[in-house]
């Protein structure tokens, strides 16, 4: 089976090779567009624009083929928080939560289409809550002028150097990394063992 991650982030690369799928990527360019309400359906939306648009430039070839669009949003106090969009955004995002609990969101769409043509899709989120410790305004811009924090919802890494200021999470770990791959092993396995 060809397997596609359309996603160009590091991070969900080495996510799935940890969990040994062979797969290629395929990044989709697709403009996002959000008109759900709620964090979870976000992020599943957005996931699902991004398989979309990458399943809809593969020509069918008599082989089955399985497309995984992601996206994560960092949540704080009900607003959705993504990239930032330079070094004093993701300054004021590190100051908004540090010494807080915020809750990750990473959404996932799969599309499968059979050798006999036939196209299924799923979609699913995974919410991850994440308590930080207390950060001085020295640690946050330290942190923001290494340049880790610029392709990452809410500013951080938590799989760096950031995890000194991680005080606990309640969820997956592998979520807040940015691809909750045993939820997404477990919902793709019929395909995958097929």
């Amino acid at each position: 089976m060809r397997i596609i991650l359309a996603s160009a982030s590091p991070r969900r690369r080495e996510l799935l090779q940890q969990i040994e799928i062979g797969f290629e990527v395929m990044v989709s360019n697709v403009e996002e567009k959000v008109t759900a309400p709620e964090p979870g359906q976000v992020v599943e939306e957005l996931a699902g624009q991004k398989a979309e648009a990458v399943f809809g430039t593969l020509e069918p070839m008599g082989e089955s083929i399985l497309v995984i669009g992601a996206d994560t949003v960092v949540v704080m106090e009900g607003k959705i928080l993504g990239k930032p969009s330079g070094p004093e955004e993701a300054v004021a995002m590190l100051e908004w939560l540090q010494g807080k609990s915020h809750e990750v969101y990473t959404g996932v769409a799969l599309l499968y289409r059979g050798k006999e043509g036939a196209v299924c899709r799923k979609s699913f989120h995974e919410r991850t809550k994440v308590d930080f410790y207390p950060m001085t305004d020295v640690e946050i811009r330290g942190y923001v002028s290494q340049g880790d924090c610029t392709d990452k919802a809410g500013a951080y890494g938590i799989q760096g150097i950031f995890a000194r200021y991680v005080r606990g999470i309640e969820g997956d770990y592998n979520n807040v990394v940015g691809l909750p791959v045993g939820r997404l092993y477990q919902e793709a396995k019929e395909w995958l063992e097929s």
